[in-house]
């Protein structure tokens, strides 16, 4: 399956899940240290428009310039669908990107790279708001086996991600992947 394509259904899944927020929820604690709910989605917007810029341009400068506006709705739906026009060029999954402080890769693993955030925040939002997160099966899949072939070691480099958890042997696919993110399966807004 065309790695785009998942990231294309979880960014739907996500879609719902934003469009249930509220202003009042912005100020919510998000599962990402240190974050509220505006935070993240700003983190999202700028990813999506950086990801974007990178794969027309082959780089991008501003990977930490989300900006939510008036209308996070309408910011965190402008930044989707300028994510998915920039990556729907074949040709972009045979460039090199320069993705923020990670390196340069080809388009494939940017685009690996974009589902992964994509997967991880998705839960990050459902469990911020309090709603199910039902990612799509292979899309888990697919993100999984890239956070396998990230060390644990300097995993804190840059604040990208945090050193893993550890979770029963009989885990779920989806939760093996945000124990290897650093993230809490069990982590509730208290």
């Amino acid at each position: 399956m065309d790695l785009r394509e998942l990231d294309r259904r979880s960014l739907l899944v996500l879609d719902k899940i934003v469009a249930a927020a509220t202003p009042a929820d912005l100020a919510r604690p998000t599962p990402c240290a240190g974050w509220t709910l505006a935070d993240l989605l700003r983190h999202q917007v700028g990813e999506n428009h950086a990801f974007a810029t990178a794969a027309r341009q082959g780089s991008a400068p501003g990977w930490a310039a989300g900006d939510l506006g008036d209308d996070f709705h309408a910011a965190y739906r402008a930044s989707v669908e300028d994510f998915l026009a920039a990556f729907a060029d074949d040709a972009v999954l045979e460039r090199r990107l320069a993705i923020n402080h990670f390196g340069t890769f080809p388009g494939t693993v940017a685009a690996h790279m974009h589902l992964v955030d994509t997967v991880a925040h998705g839960w990050d939002l459902a469990r911020t708001l309090g709603l199910p997160y039902e990612p799509d099966a292979e899309a888990v899949r697919a993100a999984l086996r890239l956070a396998e072939r990230i060390p644990d070691e300097g995993r804190e480099v840059n604040g990208s991600f945090a050193r893993s958890v550890a979770v029963p042997a009989d885990a779920s696919e989806l939760d093996r992947f945000l124990a290897l993110l650093g993230r809490d399966p069990a982590w509730t807004l208290s």
